[in-house]
């Protein structure tokens, strides 16, 4: 199994169009990913600008396939919009 931890910093002023797309985002994926294990974005107390993501995967062919899918490339410009800088991705081998 796979995990993903992203950490992304938004713009000011952005926070709701980006929490917007991404509430629906993480909809489409629970919702057409049989793949995806667990997909869930949280708000960082102490830094309100930053978000953290959070992906659990069976394995890099589900991964891959949610980088493809039509739902995940339709937020792609919205999402762009919203973003400061590039995001901090960590990918992580499930153990369990």
């Amino acid at each position: 199994m796979i995990c993903i931890l992203a950490t992304i910093k938004i713009k000011e002023d952005k926070e709701e169009l980006f929490e917007e797309t991404f509430v629906k985002l993480s909809k489409e994926v629970r919702n057409n990913e049989p793949g995806n294990i667990f997909y869930q974005i949280s708000k960082d107390r102490e830094n309100p600008l930053t978000y953290i993501v959070m992906e659990h995967y069976i394995d890099q062919d589900s991964v891959d396939l949610h980088g493809k899918s039509d739902h995940f490339r339709d937020a792609g410009p919205r999402l762009g919009e919203c973003i400061a800088g590039r995001p901090n991705i960590k990918i992580l081998d499930s153990l369990t």
